[in-house]
């Protein structure tokens, strides 16, 4: 566990990490920058370790590779100094959260492997399922590993296939028919870039252009952070190269049931995203406005726990009738580098990261709305602040239903054992939190909330109900 989260709570979620790419068609473009900037938009998804690397030229004409990565945040990790460094025709960039693999700096991306055809560097977002197996397979075969994330593994069967095949575009194709589990990825060689989404598409993945040349990214939101133009979504199973000729597209492994995760909508991804032609913010106002339907309360007030908790605040005041308010303020300035260093100070961390605005709250009967409850001992905390501040009730609603099964997908959703929905009932976790009444979304509802969706969703956190095959000797 990273120390932040140690501070803060294991009641939030977090999803593994960030993936940003551009080919430049010839546009002179400052590849390294914009990968920054991209990465700047994508922080959200990640906070331990950032990294770029580029296809530079030297002075014998040849390309080659650099990199620069580190743990820390994006504005952490680099300067202009180490920008104008990077100078090249293309780029990829990863933020990176750990859910597998240790959080140090080995772990941190960009991979950039040589191999036998050649050098490629490689970012990726999600987990495989496979893991544990496909990894002794090479060990047993002398396969060496510096690092021990899902990551390496990959870039260790994509150089495996890529000796086999005439492209690495071809070699990812048969790649994708051999590996199950989540993989949005971008793979850099020195004269192109191959960029694949696993078929059930569990994790975001689009395409934008700036002037003539191709961007690709997590979220849409980096590609508005650039100036880039959204042009669509990676689909599922496909495989896109991107070269001096242009952008090519093969499909083989498109067609298959798609699960995008459902979480993504309610709290990983930035609010003025879309994914697969749906609006992240339309999402969780839906989600709120369910909420009010399906459990509504008398109170005077409505408030969101930020940041993902306030859109959905938003659809339930507006369903309700009840007045939304202010209820937080969130410091914007602690970073992962804020230690607390004793146990008995973690109280007054949470004040110093979130606190509640007593004028909005005092004397009040408050719904406070929130994206999900994990193990909590962070709600419980966020309920006694609005007490201290005056509250005179709290009703706590969740925009999502009970976490009652582990993700092995790239979401750090705990062992069962570590979920409160699977060692309490409602009522009893209300109790345990503080609240006067706590409700959840509904599976039913759930499933309404991302409008305009191309593709299907994985719930399997709350239901039970995986996508692919979950190995039972999983240990994620």
């Amino acid at each position: 566990m990273s120390k932040h989260n140690e501070i803060f709570g294991s009641d939030s979620l977090h999803e593994e990490c960030g993936v940003f790419g551009i080919y430049d068609m010839g546009d002179n473009l400052d590849v390294a920058r914009l990968t920054y900037y991209g990465l700047y938009a994508l922080q959200h998804r990640g906070q331990e370790s950032c990294g770029i690397a580029v296809n530079n030229i030297d002075e014998d004409g040849k390309i080659q590779i650099l990199q620069y990565k580190d743990m820390g945040l994006v504005q952490e990790v680099f300067n202009s100094f180490v920008l104008n460094e990077l100078q090249g025709c293309a780029s990829v960039g990863h933020v990176r959260y750990t859910t597998a693999g240790s959080s140090s700096r080995e772990n941190a991306q960009p991979l950039v492997s040589k191999y036998q055809k050649g050098t490629f560097a490689l970012v990726h977002n999600g987990n495989l399922v496979d893991i544990d197996k496909i990894r002794k397979e090479l060990e047993d075969k002398g396969a060496i590993f510096q690092t021990n994330n899902d990551s390496e593994i990959i870039a260790h069967l994509v150089a495996k296939e890529r000796i086999k095949t005439n492209s690495t575009a071809e070699a990812m194709m048969k790649l994708m028919g051999e590996i199950s589990g989540a993989y949005s990825l971008i793979i850099m060689t020195p004269k192109r870039m191959v960029v694949a989404r696993d078929p059930q598409g569990f994790r975001p993945l689009c395409i934008g252009k700036i002037k003539n040349s191709y961007v690709f990214a997590s979220e849409t939101c980096a590609l508005d952070s650039i100036g880039a133009e959204y042009i669509r979504d990676v689909e599922p199973g496909e495989v896109v190269v991107v070269d001096e000729n242009g952008l090519s597209s093969y499909r083989d492994r498109c067609g298959q049931p798609t699960a995008t995760c459902i979480f993504e909508y309610i709290y990983f991804a930035r609010p003025d995203s879309m994914i697969d032609g749906g609006s992240v913010h339309a999402a969780r106002l839906n989600a709120g406005k369910y909420l009010a339907q399906e459990s509504p309360v008398d109170a005077d007030v409505v408030i969101g726990v930020p940041d993902s908790g306030i859109d959905a605040a938003l659809g339930y005041a507006r369903e309700s009738k009840i007045p939304y308010g202010v209820g937080f303020i969130k410091n914007r300035y602690i970073g992962r580098t804020f230690i607390k260093p004793t146990q008995e100070e973690r109280e007054s961390a949470l004040r110093i990261k979130l606190n509640a605005m007593r004028e909005a709250v005092d004397g009040k009967r408050v719904i406070m709305i929130d994206d999900s409850i994990v193990r909590g001992t962070t709600s419980g905390r966020i309920v006694q602040l609005l007490r201290d501040a005056g509250a005179k009730e709290v009703h706590v609603r969740i925009s999502s239903p009970p976490f009652k099964n582990p993700c092995y997908f790239g979401t750090d959703i705990a062992d069962r054992k570590y979920l409160i929905a699977c060692k309490m009932s409602v009522e009893e976790t209300c109790k345990h939190i503080g609240a006067d009444s706590l409700a959840y979304l509904s599976i039913s509802a759930l499933s309404k909330i991302a409008e305009g969706t191309k593709c299907g969703m994985c719930d399997a956190c709350f239901t039970g109900k995986y996508p692919v095959y979950v190995p039972q000797e999983n240990n994620r």
